[in-house]
């Protein structure tokens, strides 16, 4: 049998019927944005070369035009929280987030999914329960559990993963650490809400 919610989002992969939905990469945001107040892209270790203005605006033209987009790490994930709360007040109502975790897309093309990613996209998710944002779809709640069981050992998690190797190979250890550090008071917005 199928539920009005169901009828109303027949697509699961959307996980419309949720508050905080979770995917990754471009294709995932595009899965999962529409009907999203607020889009965190989730990239906790920085790209080298960092990716040009015009691969961001390219990335943020396929998403839907209303809801915000700011970016998260594992060091700032609170203040990301934070900034949906006060969305949420100011649209007096509840706020729709789709977090994002970027994933790499490797030399050959292909898409890979970032330990970092997926725990920092985690963090965002815990963060947001702390504030009771926490009609969370599986995946989110997978990837909040995983974040709080191994939240001692993130740093060696982080600096042991693909990426955080890769970046050392190439002499950029200090962005590694950078990245674990206590986060920024500013969120990054990279677009606000149209609505608010």
């Amino acid at each position: 049998m199928t539920s009005s919610a169901d009828a109303a989002h027949p697509d699961p992969s959307t996980q419309a019927r949720y508050q905080v939905r979770l995917d990754g990469g471009v294709a995932g945001a595009r899965r999962i944005a529409g009907g999203a107040d607020v889009i965190v892209w989730v990239d906790a270790l920085p790209s080298v070369p960092p990716p040009t203005p015009a691969r961001r605006d390219e990335v943020l033209a396929t998403m839907p035009a209303r809801p915000a987009v700011v970016s998260a790490g594992l060091a700032d994930a609170a203040a990301v929280a934070d900034r949906i709360l006060a969305l949420q007040t100011a649209l007096g109502r509840r706020a729709y987030v789709a977090v994002i975790a970027a994933g790499t897309v490797e030399a050959d093309g292909s898409w890979r999914a970032c330990a970092e990613d997926q725990l920092a996209a985690g963090a965002v998710v815990d963060a947001l329960a702390a504030l009771g944002i926490d009609a969370t779809s599986p995946e989110a709640a997978v990837a909040c559990a995983a974040y709080q069981q191994l939240r001692p050992a993130v740093g060696h998690l982080v600096t042991a993963s693909v990426s955080a190797r890769r970046l050392d190979d190439a002499g950029h250890d200090g962005l590694v650490a950078a990245a674990l550090a206590a986060g920024p008071a500013d969120v990054v917005v990279h677009r606000l809400h149209r609505d608010a």
